[in-house]
């Protein structure tokens, strides 16, 4: 097969070497015809045929000489174009040493100079045809896929020229239409293809190209944008393809960067600019304190502050096996006798004591806390005793050891709290407050929303669902959530420890929210597992619809930075969290429902 298609290739470069020395010849036909006035019987004289006979044959030879036959070139490319000239250059000094030095023949003066600008201009003009004639015409085989590009743009452009430079012989996406959804482009040709219209036109379209893929190549294009988009291919039974942002481009936009679409597509969440001066100047040399260093964002956290040098960096938390994963991860070696881990929980006050006294931190990230709403409502006084009375516990050993900058990590469940879950970290940024208003350092919150492969999410349940067979379970089918990567979320957290003024709560800016279904369609699709079913189970006791980043009332005013709000919130003395009273579930609950939603604002 191999031998078949190089001798073809042959042929053809053999054939275009013989037209360009027919061209040569009819060049020299060409010109007599002018020099005599368009008279067709001078122009076609003995002498006039004998030397357009030579100089075919010079073409010929030389073309033959420098390997037009042996190397080839994209039809019209650069490289073939300067051979050709340089071809045409050297058969026309050869024309004027036919004429001047020889007495071989008895021609105008003129005609060796005219006939090589003649010819380049006839070969030129012939590639120019044929290249055109098969400009964006791929012939689309067994083994490739035929491919609606979605975008005129300059991405779209830059993938359309790759894909039909793509020489394989044999699973190839094709291109076989464009679509657009801006009206100024219909019609406009691109790279070989005319824009078929925009999205209303795509059943046409694939009813006249049979195409099978949508590949979306608007690197800068909105998450919400991307998700109407894939609905549209699910619509379509197309597969879909796209090309990542523009910021993870290494270069032009080719078939190599397509990919099948992912979560992050989906969330849309921009890069992260982070200001590391502001933050080394809150880390850089001192002593740092994690709680719940062995979760997610704890984790995550531990290895961000990493890089910026601190002093000491001490992990908390009182689950040993997940200490012992964040330092494997952080160092690649976790003998857990390097003297920077804590096994301690906040519920023990005596003992946290006893390690702010021992490693007397400057800085505290507290990340420890209870999250799944669903447990938490049936179990609220643990909610309490970790959530309100961990993190005031917390607080305290911090104030005690005159800690410079204390950060909370709070959640958007908060901000009109409707669950435990939201009661209990409302507490816990009000008692920030608290010590933020009466003792020395810089205490805040930072609240933001779900946190996409954090352990226990979304998308860690749905994953296992998946591998079980189905099917998977989604609470309603308009729920919706905010969602940010963990490596996403620590950045902004460190950010907003660094900016933050002392009492507030920075928000940080979660984009738009995105549908629980979506995010379930496309782990489905990415599983490639046929038949997996999605059940619809209804929402459950302290769940929304949607979440809310702000309460209502709150004073939003930016932070600083272009991804960071804050707000204030009132706070709570720790004196009233002490004599609450509370040892009941049902006494919990209620305690932190009448507290969390009574003095929203500072008034």
């Amino acid at each position: 097969m191999s031998s078949r298609l190089e001798h073809r290739d042959l042929a053809v470069r053999l054939g275009w070497t013989l037209l360009d020395a027919l061209i040569v010849s009819l060049a020299v036909l060409a010109a007599a015809w002018i020099r005599f006035d368009m008279d067709a019987r001078l122009a076609t004289d003995a002498e006039i045929l004998a030397y357009a006979s030579a100089a075919g044959l010079l073409q010929l030879v030389t073309g033959v000489t420098l390997g037009m036959v042996h190397h080839p070139h994209r039809r019209g490319s650069f490289e073939e174009t300067a051979q050709v000239a340089r071809t045409a250059l050297i058969v026309g000094v050869a024309l004027m040493a036919l004429r001047f030095l020889t007495d071989w023949f008895t021609i105008p003066r003129s005609l060796p100079f005219i006939v090589p600008v003649i010819a380049l201009v006839g070969m030129f003009a012939l590639r120019f045809i044929i290249r055109s004639y098969r400009w964006g015409r791929l012939d689309v085989g067994d083994n490739d896929t035929p491919v609606v590009v979605y975008g005129a743009g300059e991405g779209g452009r830059q993938l359309l020229r790759a894909l039909s430079r793509d020489t394989s012989t044999g699973g190839r996406l094709v291109p076989v239409a464009v679509v657009d959804d801006d009206p100024r482009k219909r019609r406009m040709p691109i790279e070989g293809h005319r824009v078929s219209g925009g999205a209303d036109r795509l059943s046409e379209v694939i009813e006249r190209t049979g195409a099978t893929t949508l590949a979306v190549a608007m690197p800068s294009i909105t998450a919400e944008r991307l998700r109407e988009i894939r609905t549209l291919a699910r619509n379509h039974a197309l597969d879909l393809l796209v090309l990542p942002p523009v910021g993870r481009l290494l270069g032009p936009a080719s078939g190599a960067d397509l990919r099948q679409l992912n979560l992050e597509d989906l969330l849309g969440r921009q890069q992260i600019t982070m200001d590391a001066a502001t933050i080394s100047d809150t880390i850089t040399g001192k002593r740092v304190l994690v709680t719940g260093a062995g979760g997610s964002i704890g984790s995550e956290l531990v290895r961000q502050i990493a890089k910026f040098s601190p002093a000491k960096l001490v992990l908390l938390d009182r689950d040993e096996s997940a200490l012992h994963a964040t330092q494997m991860s952080l160092t690649g070696r976790a003998l857990l006798d390097d003297g920077t881990l804590a096994l301690c929980d906040i519920r023990d006050p005596a003992a946290l004591q006893r390690v702010f006294e021992n490693e007397r931190p400057e800085v505290v990230f507290h990340a420890a806390a209870l999250k799944h709403l669903t447990l938490l409502e049936q179990f609220p006084l643990e909610a309490w005793q970790t959530n309100v009375l961990g993190t005031a516990n917390v607080l305290t050993a911090a104030e005690a050891v005159d800690v410079d900058t204390f950060v909370n990590i709070s959640t958007d469940k908060a901000a009109s709290p409707t669950c435990v879950l939201g009661y209990s970290k409302r507490l816990a940024e009000r008692l920030t407050a608290e010590f933020a208003e009466h003792h020395h350092g810089t205490y805040v919150s930072v609240r933001f929303g779900n946190v996409l492969g954090s352990r226990g999410s979304v998308i860690t349940a749905f994953t296992a669902q998946i591998e079980l067979g189905g099917p998977v379970t989604v609470t309603h089918p308009e729920v919706e959530r905010y969602f940010m990567l963990i490596p996403e979320a620590s950045q902004l957290v460190l950010q907003a420890s660094a900016i933050g003024a002392n009492g507030d709560v920075m928000v940080l800016d979660m984009g738009q929210p995105v549908k629980i279904l979506d995010v379930a369609h496309t782990l489905i699709d990415l599983s490639e597992k046929p038949g997996i079913e999605i059940v619809f189970t209804g929402m459950r006791p302290g769940e929304k619809l949607s979440e809310e980043l702000f309460a209502s009332g709150e004073d939003i005013s930016s932070a600083g930075h272009s991804l960071i709000n804050k707000v204030a919130v009132p706070a709570i003395s720790l004196h009233e969290i002490a004599g609450s009273g509370v040892d009941e579930p049902e006494s919990a609950r209620e305690w932190m429902l009448e507290k969390s939603t009574t003095g929203r604002v500072l008034t």
